[in-house]
């Protein structure tokens, strides 16, 4: 199975006219670069390669980190990369696809949100490995970060996906507050990839209801927000997670779209976030939205 996480900004509608793929040449991330492509081509995009080398830093005091680095040693750092950008470029071709490259020194994280905003990106694909264990909760994946931090859709890869996307889970509190910006843009991802939505509502032990108000509640929300080519389940499970992966798997879900807190710091760490973690252990495709942003907007 596949993993595909895509996060989107408060525009109502998906765009994807400029592509973001953090790039350290890794399979992962190359797999994240050929997708692009295919979607760039769909959308009729521009595809922005970014590698970002991560140099280490000399502490001369506790205030200030210095970078020591020669001028040298840098542009040779620089041009290695884009040497290899330029091979993966002509092995990958597309018909119609403009690709660009950039080279900068920085954190991570930092520096594709910083890239983010200074060329108005739309969405950003990147290729990960997932995180586990004592490297998940202290560490977390650069995938995890970006599902956290960005202010822009966000789609998480770990193996190369081809094909069409025709099956979308969209696992759902049923709330009607505070879910119109996340709904339409579910509505127009299942637009642009042309799919079927699995509307669901994962019954565990810690927020049970029977089936036959669950169900009015499904109705309801279908109705709210006028759903098309869609249908509505129930699914138990010990917990959430679980429940989202199994159902995915169960109608062959392509992608799982799903909204996100986007917690931070220690809010993080003790309530966690359900979209981290099917980006870290999942294998489906996976989309969140932001309702942190959505809430602040409103």
């Amino acid at each position: 199975m596949r993993a595909i996480v895509l996060l989107v900004n408060s525009k109502t509608s998906i765009v994807m006219k400029k592509i973001l793929v953090p790039c350290d040449f890794s399979k992962p991330s190359i797999n994240a670069y050929r997708f692009a492509l295919t979607v760039a081509q769909q959308s009729k995009g521009v595809v922005h390669l970014l590698h970002v080398i991560e140099l280490p830093v000399m502490h001369d005091t506790l205030l200030m980190p210095v970078l020591n680095f020669e001028e040298q040693l840098l542009t040779e750092l620089r041009e290695n990369s884009e040497v290899r950008f330029k091979k993966l470029i002509t092995k990958y071709e597309a018909e119609r696809v403009n690709v660009t490259t950039s080279v900068q020194f920085g954190a991570v994280s930092r520096m594709i949100q910083d890239y983010i905003v200074k060329e108005e990106i739309d969405l950003v694909l990147m290729g990960s490995h997932g995180a586990s264990g004592f490297r998940e909760l202290f560490l977390g994946s650069n995938a995890e970060r970006m599902v956290r931090h960005s202010p822009v859709p966000v789609l998480v890869m770990k193996d190369y996906y081809k094909g069409a996307i025709k099956n979308i889970v969209f696992p759902n509190t049923l709330e009607t507050e505070h879910q119109e910006d996340l709904v339409m843009k579910v509505k127009a991802l299942q637009h642009f990839f042309k799919a079927h939505l699995h509307l669901v509502w994962i019954n565990t032990p810690l927020n049970f209801t029977s089936d036959s108000v669950t169900h009015q509640r499904l109705e309801a929300f279908t109705k709210r927000f006028m759903l098309k080519d869609f249908t509505t389940s129930v699914f138990n499970s010990t917990d959430e997670e679980k429940g989202i992966l199994e159902f995915a798997a169960e109608v062959k879900g392509d992608l799982i779209a799903i909204g996100t807190h986007g917690r931070k710091g220690m809010a993080h760490l003790v309530n966690g976030s359900l979209a981290e973690d099917i980006v870290n252990h999942g294998k489906s495709l996976v989309w969140t939205y932001s309702l942190t942003n959505e809430l602040v907007e409103a």
